[in-house]
């Protein structure tokens, strides 16, 4: 669905990215691990145009988006849920929702089915429905900002960090509907997260970066066994 092909990434004179290559396929769960700097969160947004890669090329689904503007991505059906969540906190849970949907113009009765969708998905979240985005608990803020991704139906949505600061049993409610998601809604996943043995663990292969390069690649049940990732990432 999705191929990067040797981009490299620049922040002024610093090359965050070299020579990046990188595909998902339709259904699968990709994670990427790394240390911090590795370069993970930039090769994200370096494929949503967040950040422009100076070479190199992007295709999505035989379509060349390397210079498309971020809310064209997004409407072709690519979504990023980033680090830290950055979800609206002045405006109602329910505002949040319906602007993760603005860049598909979608119908009031399509916008209101889409929204029960999410509460279904996150119960809580409509509990807190008229509640300011920024009262909510850290885990209630994680899934606001994964179900406003959803709110555009993409089929690829890209998570950063989706468990950073969050309890363990809020983590694990959180990777459950990550699988759900993939599984059940039928969405290809990326994963970038710190805890590589839980992306390692629901993904079917990983990538491993290094200094802005991937250094390694392959299942993610046969990185899992391996004892240079134990060593660097696992703990083990």
């Amino acid at each position: 669905m999705l191929y990067v092909n040797q981009i490299s990434t620049y922040y002024g004179n610093a090359c965050a990215l070299s020579g990046v290559s990188f595909e998902i396929k339709q259904g699968e769960i990709v994670s990427i691990i790394g240390a911090n700097g590795a370069g993970k969160s930039t090769l994200m947004k370096s494929i949503m145009q967040v950040v422009k890669p100076r070479t190199g090329t992007i295709r999505y689904k035989e379509k060349d988006i390397m210079h498309m503007s971020t809310h064209r991505i997004v409407g072709e059906g690519i979504v990023y849920v980033p680090e830290g969540r950055d979800i609206f906190a002045p405006m109602s849970v329910q505002d949040n929702l319906v602007m993760g949907a603005y860049s598909r113009r979608f119908s009031k009765n399509e916008l209101e089915e889409l929204c029960e969708e999410m509460y279904q998905l996150f119960p809580r979240l409509k509990e807190r429905r008229r509640q300011l985005a920024g009262t909510l608990s850290g885990g209630e803020q994680q899934m606001l900002a994964i179900a406003r991704g959803l709110m555009s139906r993409p089929e690829i949505i890209m998570f950063d960090e989706p468990s950073l600061g969050l309890a363990p049993i809020v983590v694990d409610e959180v990777f459950e509907r990550i699988q759900y998601i993939n599984k059940q809604l039928k969405i290809s996943v990326v994963l970038v997260e710190q805890n590589a043995f839980m992306a390692l663990s629901v993904s079917d292969r990983c990538y491993v970066m290094e200094n802005g390069k991937i250094t390694n690649s392959g299942k993610s049940q046969d990185l899992i066994q391996d004892d240079s990732i134990k060593a660097a990432y696992l703990g083990m």
